[in-house]
């Protein structure tokens, strides 16, 4: 099993920049594939950021590509996703998924585990 704990939300200025941090438990981390989620008010969770398991692969939505960059340490057991260029339209709620098929994550918002959330808002 995985558990999964976000942290690093907060309110920023737009132009602005955040790291969220997705700490997680469990010996077999280094076998998940992790993404990074997020959830306007009103609106369906959408895929944000993912990366393998060895952080030889990384995929990004095309609203946050170029801006965004998700990272991870195995040895730390840990996932990052730094922010930059934040704009008001990536306000949300930013959640951490793990999963041991990169395709799930990728491709789904049915990944086997999630953290309970971290809220990020960017100000105009």
């Amino acid at each position: 099993q995985v558990q999964v704990v976000e942290s690093g939300g907060g309110l920023v200025q737009a132009g602005g920049s955040l790291r969220l941090t997705c700490a997680a438990s469990g010996r077999t981390f280094s076998s998940y594939s992790m993404g990074w989620f997020r959830q306007a008010p009103g609106k369906e969770r959408e895929f944000v950021a993912a990366i393998s398991w060895s952080g030889g692969s990384t995929y990004y939505a095309d609203s946050v590509k170029g801006r965004f960059t998700i990272s991870r340490d195995n040895a730390k057991n840990t996932v990052y996703l730094q922010m930059n260029s934040l704009k008001p339209e990536d306000t949300a709620v930013y959640y951490c998924a793990a999963d041991r098929i990169l395709h799930t994550v990728v491709h789904t918002i049915r990944s086997e585990y999630w953290g309970q959330g971290t809220q990020v808002t960017v100000s105009s």
